[in-house]
C-alpha cells in the first residue's frame, strides 16, 4: 500500500474509508505555497455518522473491557506505521513544514513507538484495586475500586505537532477502551487521514472505534463539543479557543481536558555558563520555527549581564537561520500558513510600537522567495508587561529581559497568564531546585533536560490547560472510576 496522496484522502468512519460529502480541499507546502494535493472536506453530516458509529462501538461490543486484544491493536498499528516510515517522514516534512529532523523525534518516530508505551499500559494497569473488608454501618463489605473507560472521545487537534499530538490522545483512549472521534487541524490534514487508511487496511481495530473526520469547517470542533453522544473532550489548541471548548461542554457537563497555551521562561541564574544558555535559548525558540506550545520565548537573564547575552543570543540567532525543511541542518523552517506569518507580524510591529528593539531578525528572510519564513527574531528593550512578553506569538521569536536575582526571576517567570513549561540554568543544586519549586508551570528543564517522553505528564497551571497529556496521568483522564461492594 502507498500512502502517498494524489488527489484526496478519505475519511475513516465506521471502519470504511469514505470521500467527503462537501468534496475536498487543497493542502498546501507551508515552504514553497505549492498546492501538493486534496483532503476530504467533511461536513456535519459526516461528523454525525462518525460520532454514531463511535457510540455504537463502545456500547454494542467487549472492545472497553478486552484489554489485550486493545494492545495488540495498538501494536499492530504501531508496527505498520513503521512499515510506512519513509512515505509518513516524506508526507509530514511537505504538508506541515516541519524540518526533517524533526520527523526522527517527536514529528514521527517517537509519537510511532509511544504507541507501544499506551499498548503496555492497557495490557498491565490495575484495572480493580482490592480495599478489602470493612463494616460501613455495622455490615461487614468487600469493596473493590474499578478503572472503566469513559466512552466515546472527540478529540480536536493542532497542526504542529500532528502526529505526536493525535498519538498522544488517540493511544492513551483506545488502550483505556475508549472510541474515538478525531477532528484534526485542516491546515494538515494528511498526518490524520493516512494513519486512518493505514488503521482500516492494516489493523484489527474494529469499525467505528476510531473514526477520523478530516474538514476545513471549524464548526465540527463545535459540534463534537455538544454532542450528547460525546462522553469526553480533548482539546489541543489556543488558551482562547480552549475557553469555549469549555463553555460549548458544559451544558452536556461532558468530561473536558485542555492542552492550551503558554509563554515559558527560560531562566538563567548568575551563576550559570552564559555563552552556552544563550545559545540553547536560541535553538529552542527558533526549533520548527518557533511553533510550539512548550518552546520557552522568554529570556531572563542577570541585569549586569543582559548586554552580553544580547549580544550572544543574537549571534546564536544569526547562525539559525530560516530554510528548507528537507535539508538535513535546518532547524527553522517555515511557519505552517500565510495566516500564521502574517499573526507574527503583527506582533513584530506591535513589539516596535511597545519600544521594543529588533536585535535581530524581524520579517521575512531576504533569501527566501516564497514560503512562509521568517528569520529568527531576537527584541530587547520590552518589560514583562509588553505585550510580545505577555502573549503567545508561535514564531520564532524570542524576548530578552533582565532580573534581578532568583526571586525577580521566578516572579517574572509567574508573571504569565499560562503556567505550561520552562527551563533553568545554573550550577549551584540548592538554587535551582529552589526555582525549579517556584516557578508555577507543568514541566521544567534543567540545564537543557528534556522532560518529553511518552511515560511523563505534560501540561500546564493556570490558562495553560486542565488535566494532562501522556504518562500514567495522562491515560487516566480517559478512565471513570466505580467503586463496587458486595456482603463479605
Amino acid at each position: 500500500m502507498s500512502l502517498t496522496p494524489t488527489k484526496s484522502t478519505e475519511l475513516l468512519i465506521d471502519g470504511q474509508l469514505v470521500p467527503g460529502s462537501g468534496g475536498a480541499f487543497d493542502v498546501i507546502n507551508p515552504a514553497t505555497e505549492e498546492v501538493i494535493g486534496q483532503a476530504a472536506e467533511a461536513t456535519a453530516a459526516d461528523l454525525d455518522a462518525a460520532i454514531e458509529a463511535a457510540r455504537r462501538a463502545f456500547d454494542t461490543t467487549d472492545w472497553s473491557r478486552d484489554h489485550a486484544f486493545r494492545a495488540r491493536c495498538l501494536r499492530q498499528l504501531r508496527d505498520a506505521l513503521k512499515g510506512h516510515t519513509e512515505e509518513l517522514r516524506e508526507l509530514t516534512v511537505a504538508e506541515v513544514g516541519c524540518p526533517v529532523f524533526l520527523t526522527h523525534g517527536p514529528q514521527l518516530d517517537g509519537p510511532i513507538d509511544d504507541l507501544g508505551y499506551f499498548a503496555d499500559l492497557a495490557e498491565n494497569y490495575e484495572w480493580t484495586t482490592d480495599l478489602g473488608v470493612a463494616k460501613p454501618m455495622g455490615i461487614k463489605n468487600h469493596r473493590e475500586i474499578r478503572s472503566e473507560a469513559v466512552g466515546v472521545v472527540g478529540a480536536i487537534t493542532p497542526w504542529n505537532f500532528p502526529h505526536q499530538i493525535n498519538f498522544a490522545k488517540i493511544g492513551p483512549a483506545l488502550a483505556a477502551g475508549c472510541t474515538v472521534v478525531l477532528k484534526p487541524a485542516p491546515d494538515t490534514p494528511w498526518c490524520a487521514a493516512l494513519v486512518g487508511k493505514v488503521i482500516a487496511e492494516e489493523t484489527d481495530i474494529p469499525p467505528g472505534v476510531i473514526n477520523i473526520v478530516t474538514s476545513t469547517d471549524h464548526g465540527l470542533g463545535a459540534q463534537l463539543t455538544t454532542d450528547p453522544r460525546v462522553d469526553l473532550v480533548t482539546f489541543t489548541g489556543s488558551t482562547e479557543t480552549g475557553r469555549k471548548v469549555m463553555a460549548a461542554a458544559a451544558p452536556s457537563l461532558k468530561k473536558v481536558f485542555l492542552e492550551l497555551g503558554g509563554k515559558s521562561a527560560f531562566i538563567v541564574l548568575d551563576d550559570a555558563d552564559l555563552a552556552t544558555a544563550c545559545s540553547m535559548a536560541a535553538f529552542n525558540v527558533v526549533t520548527h520555527a518557533g511553533q510550539g506550545c512548550a518552546i520557552t520565548t522568554r529570556l531572563l537573564v542577570p541585569r549586569d549581564k543582559l548586554f552580553t547575552a544580547t549580544e550572544l543570543t543574537r549571534d546564536a540567532l544569526a547562525g539559525l537561520a530560516a530554510g528548507d525543511p528537507t535539508a538535513s541542518g535546518t532547524i527553522c523552517g517555515p511557519l505552517v500558513s500565510a495566516r500564521q506569518r502574517e499573526r507574527v507580524e503583527e506582533y513584530l510591529q506591535i513589539a516596535v510600537a511597545e519600544g521594543g528593539t529588533i536585535e535581530c531578525g524581524g520579517g521575512r528572510p531576504a533569501d527566501q522567495e516564497r514560503g512562509y519564513f521568517i528569520s529568527p527574531t531576537l527584541i530587547s528593550g520590552l518589560s514583562n508587561s509588553a505585550r510580545v512578553a505577555q502573549e503567545e506569538i508561535f514564531g520564532p521569536v524570542l524576548v530578552i529581559m533582565a532580573h534581578d536575582g532568583d526571586d525577580d526571576a521566578i516572579a517574572i517567570a509567574n508573571d504569565s497568564p499560562y503556567g505550561l513549561s520552562g527551563q533553568v540554568w545554573g550550577t549551584d543544586p540548592a538554587r535551582i531546585d529552589r526555582v525549579v519549586s517556584g516557578v508555577r508551570t507543568g514541566t521544567m528543564g534543567i540545564n537543557g533536560g528534556i522532560w518529553y517522553a511518552a511515560d511523563v505528564p505534560f501540561g500546564g497551571y493556570k490558562q495553560s490547560g486542565i488535566g494532562r497529556e501522556m504518562g500514567v496521568a495522562g491515560f487516566a483522564e480517559y478512565l471513570e472510576t466505580k467503586s463496587v461492594a458486595r456482603p463479605a
